[in-house]
């Protein structure tokens, strides 16, 4: 049998299984709370390869169809940034 801290479900941050069957353990058990406690989904993937992993598992863990787990809350940025801008305070650091 494969160890559970072998089994990544979150490849980004490295996130095992075994570190969300913990977290589980502690009463962490929405994705909202994994992902503030272990980074669940905050990887440059932004859980489109996590995500429903990480639902399944609390789907298990809760006995609750896999439908009705909230997906965690996308929070884009507001405003984006010109590179320019960012060359420009580059160079201010010369």
């Amino acid at each position: 049998m494969t160890n559970k801290k072998d089994i990544i479900i979150c490849r980004c941050e490295d996130v095992s299984l075994e570190q969300i069957e913990k977290a589980f353990e502690k009463g962490y058990d929405t994705f909202e709370d994994l992902k503030r406690l272990l980074r669940v989904g905050m990887g440059p993937c932004q859980a489109n390869t996590c995500g429903h992993l990480t639902q399944k598992e609390i789907a298990k863990h809760t006995k609750t169809p896999i439908q009705e787990v909230p997906i965690h809350k996308v929070r884009p940025l507001v405003l984006g940034v010109p590179l320019a801008k960012i060359a420009e305070d580059h160079q201010d650091e010369d």
